[in-house]
Order: structure tokens, then C-alpha cells, then sequence
């Protein structure tokens, strides 16, 4: 287990909680914290290791069946009525950021897991394709989706365009995570083809 990336999810946790409450925009921004930036350091800290979800359940724990997972909390949490209820219950927030995680590090995992580099490369484009489409659909809508949240909105933005900027959040940080890690997966996988 390496305590380095361990230890840095753990930090961005703690950010993505102290921004939790600041509007949708500071929701989002813990959102992508855990899921797309604490989520692989958690899984890079924990591969290989006996903790490791991929390694003990490898028939289970697959990339696009964990990319599946990610996509059904990513999306439920996003429901409005979901989304309300967790902006008003300190225990929902955190039940949400924990599934968060808990998806995120999920697919990490599988991802990473040795033999299944090819299908995580797929995985990483279809989470971005989904987190991207989302990022949009909430930065594009044309009237605020989550009017409870619009009491908090930081730097007296309003409603509307807090929620512009929180699809923004979700789409350069959620789309580009996951676009990343699968360009990062595939050019590692293509080195070592032109080693062997």
C-alpha cells in the first residue's frame, strides 16, 4: 500500500468537504474531488494490495461494469429531488460524497488491474462521454435544476449562473479526468506492445 497517493486523496477529501456547501458550483467542485481526483489516488495507493476490490473480486469488479456503477450514482445523485434532500442533511451530503468515492475508487481499480488495461481504456472514454453530457446538460439548462442550493451560491452569483458554472466544474474536470486516464492507460499499454 503507498501512504503517498493515499494520503492525497484523503487531503482532497477534506477540500472537496470544505467546499461542499458553497452553491452548486462548490458542490460540484467536491464532487469532481472525490470521484475524479481522490478516487485514482485512493485506487494507485491501494493496487495490488489485498484490499485491492479488483483483486479480490475480479469477475465482478471489471472496468465497464464499474463504469456502469459510476454512471448510475454519478447520474442518481444528480436527480433533483436527491440532490435537494442531500443539500439539506449534513448525513446525505456525506453518503453521497462517500458513494462518490466509493464508485470512483471502484473503477479505478478495475481500471488498473492488470490484465484488464484494454477494457479500462473504453471504460475512462465512456465515463468521460457521460460525465461530459452531464457537465452539459446542467451548465446548459435554462432555469436553475436545484433552486434549494441557490442560498449558498458563492461570490454572489446567481442561481442560474452558479449552475452554469458548476456544469463547466463537471465538464473540465470530470470529462478530462477520465479522457486523461484513458490516453494515460492506452499510451502505457502501446509501450510496453512496442518493448515486447
Amino acid at each position: 500500500m503507498s501512504a503517498v497517493p493515499l494520503a492525497l486523496g484523503a487531503a482532497l477529501l477534506g477540500l472537496g468537504w470544505m467546499l461542499a456547501g458553497q452553491g452548486m458550483t462548490g458542490h460540484m467542485a467536491a464532487h469532481m474531488l472525490a470521484v475524479a481526483v481522490a478516487a485514482p489516488c485512493v485506487a494507485l495507493g491501494i493496487a495490488g494490495t489485498r484490499v485491492d476490490p479488483a483483486r479480490r473480486l475480479p469477475r465482478i469488479i471489471t472496468p465497464l461494469a464499474m463504469s456502469v456503477v459510476e454512471l448510475g450514482v454519478v447520474w442518481s445523485w444528480h436527480l433533483p429531488a436527491l440532490r435537494t434532500a442531500a443539500a439539506h442533511s449534513a448525513l446525505l451530503l456525506a453518503l453521497e460524497q462517500a458513494s462518490f468515492l466509493a464508485a470512483g475508487v471502484l473503477l479505478w481499480s478495475a481500471v488498473l488491474a492488470p490484465g484488464a488495461r484494454a477494457m479500462g481504456v473504453g471504460a475512462l472514454l465512456l465515463t468521460s462521454m457521460h460525465m461530459t453530457l452531464l457537465g452539459a446538460l446542467i451548465g446548459l439548462a435554462p432555469r436553475p435544476l436545484y433552486p434549494a442550493m441557490a442560498h449558498a451560491a458563492p461570490w454572489g452569483l446567481a442561481p442560474l449562473a452558479d449552475q452554469q458554472l458548476a456544469g463547466v466544474v463537471m465538464l473540465l474536470v470530470g470529462g478530462a479526468a477520465y479522457f486523461l486516464g484513458g490516453l494515460g492507460l492506452l499510451a502505457t499499454m502501446l509501450r510496453q506492445e512496442a518493448r515486447a
